[in-house]
């Protein structure tokens, strides 16, 4: 029969502490980073959806527009800055949510800095959401042909 001795002190120096809390760091920055990429993909499927929808429900204006002397570029032009303006007005109101929840939590006692960089990379990555998600309606408008447009309801 074996016994086994319990054991009464534990010795733990703050090398494998920081190590741990590195890696638990490193963890939760690589599931962070998964979480907004996918958020990211959500947010880009919406613009295009939104602007698919706006394409085809202005299909007729369109082919007026082209029928008048408007180029491809030009309607490829309109179409994206008007990816870039909804990417631009969600990214907004983003930032306006996360500097708000910010406050409140500075407000609770957190201890909470706010810096330009984050808010920046935050609203830079909205507007290459819609410029990237917004690209394909827009492609799509711009190679209508105008008699095609024109006829269509």
């Amino acid at each position: 029969m074996s016994v086994t001795k319990r054991q009464d002190t534990q010795i733990t120096n703050m090398a494998s502490i920081r190590e741990a809390v590195t890696e638990t760091s490193n963890t939760l920055k690589l599931f962070l980073g998964a979480v907004a990429a996918i958020s990211l993909l959500v947010g880009g499927i919406g613009v295009m959806n939104i602007m698919l929808v706006s394409v085809s429900e202005r299909t007729r204006e369109i082919g007026v527009r082209m029928a008048t002397g408007a180029r491809q570029r030009d309607i490829l032009l309109q179409f994206i800055i008007e990816a870039l303006v909804v990417s631009a007005v969600g990214g907004a109101i983003g930032v306006v949510a996360g500097l708000g929840t910010g406050v409140l939590a500075k407000l609770m006692g957190a201890p909470i800095s706010f810096t330009v960089g984050p808010v920046a990379l935050a609203f830079a990555c909205s507007f290459l959401t819609g410029l990237v998600f917004g690209y394909l309606p827009a492609r799509n408008a711009s190679k209508l042909q105008p008699a095609v447009a024109l006829s269509s309801e």
